[in-house]
């Protein structure tokens, strides 16, 4: 009696399991056009932001340069890297972002990533951005020690507002941009943002 065997194919599924990145392995990435974000140890892309968002986080710096100077107050800076999480990392890079002069670490403004929240962090929202993204970056900032948080919606020319006590208000354009326990002296109109 003669056996066959008879062989099929059998497809092996396999699962990769990505291998998470600590903030000092993102640091050693090539650059290249996309912004990226670290979260949770995972790489997110995103594409460059439009005309509209750069000018909006122009004047912002602008006019918060311009009091944090004459003030002396602190450091304002744009799109520098923040690791707001650790083990697995997050590094967040707010559009803006502002730390009081003493807060500053003693050696200084950091060559790669800061290693503290900022005392203000600002996001201006891309068109492509959901509500979702926007509000996982507050509540982290907010978590790490952000004592204050400005969402910034060009389309719209309001500004929403968060602190860490959960308070949360939308600004108008005719509103006024402020916080004198954080940004002593600094005011500006909200529709400045946009002219």
């Amino acid at each position: 009696m003669d056996i066959q065997y008879s062989i099929r194919s059998m497809k092996i599924m396999t699962t990769v399991i990505p291998q998470l990145l600590t903030a000092a392995d993102f640091w050693l990435l090539p650059e290249y056009n996309l912004r990226r974000e670290l979260v949770r140890g995972e790489v997110r892309e995103s594409m460059p932001t439009g005309g509209k968002h750069g000018f909006v986080a122009a004047n912002l710096i602008t006019l918060l340069s311009m009091w944090a100077k004459s003030a002396k107050a602190g450091t304002i800076g744009t799109e520098a890297g923040f690791r707001l999480e650790t083990d697995p990392d997050t590094v967040r890079s707010p559009d803006v972002y502002f730390f009081s002069q003493a807060k500053i670490p003693a050696g200084g403004v950091p060559e790669e990533f800061w290693n503290l929240a900022p005392d203000l962090a600002v996001e201006v929202v891309s068109p492509s951005k959901t509500a979702n993204e926007i509000q996982e970056k507050v509540n982290e900032y907010l978590n790490a020690g952000t004592s204050l948080v400005w969402v910034i919606y060009p389309r719209t020319a309001q500004v929403a507002v968060y602190t860490p006590n959960g308070s949360f208000h939308i600004l108008q354009s005719t509103d006024e941009l402020t916080d004198p326990k954080l940004l002593p002296g600094f005011t500006c109109r909200v529709a400045e943002l946009f002219a």
